[in-house]
């Protein structure tokens, strides 16, 4: 549902370089949030990717303080056995970790390039969850 005009191709180019960049990570859709602010087509694309980065890398950092801690109290609860076998519960939760952080990245691709190409033709495709947020923190009617 469109909220203004018909986007310009400029904005166009812009929304879909937020989302596309985006893959790089916070920094690109920061950036064009910051200097495409005028455009509502732009900041509203931009504002959604700049929110699930930021929520991506607040995940990512509490599963590696998470893997950290389990890491180091493992080590130290088997540091009196010399000649202990390896924690089974490290074999677990390394791949169960790395399966997040996969996942999380393919996600993270996925979304990039869905929405590059939605920004691309003009559409006001919201993410899930974030779009939302980001219609009511730029003050935009929700979609009905």
């Amino acid at each position: 549902m469109p909220v203004g005009p018909e986007p310009a191709q400029d904005e166009r180019t812009m929304a879909t370089l937020a989302h596309a960049l985006s893959m790089l990570g916070f920094l690109a859709p920061l950036i064009i949030f910051l200097i495409k602010r005028q455009s509502r087509f732009v900041s509203f694309h931009a504002l959604q990717a700049l929110l699930w980065h930021i929520t991506y890398l607040v995940l990512v950092m509490v599963a590696m303080v998470a893997f950290f801690m389990f890491f180091i109290f493992t080590f130290m609860a088997h540091q009196s056995a010399k000649d202990a076998a390896p924690p089974l519960g490290l074999f677990v939760f390394f791949p169960l970790w790395w399966l997040v952080i996969m996942a999380g990245s393919i996600i993270n691709l996925v979304l990039a390039i869905v929405y590059a190409v939605k920004a691309g033709q003009g559409e006001w495709a919201n993410y899930p969850i974030f779009g939302p947020l980001a219609r009511k923190i730029l003050k935009m009617p929700p979609i009905t």
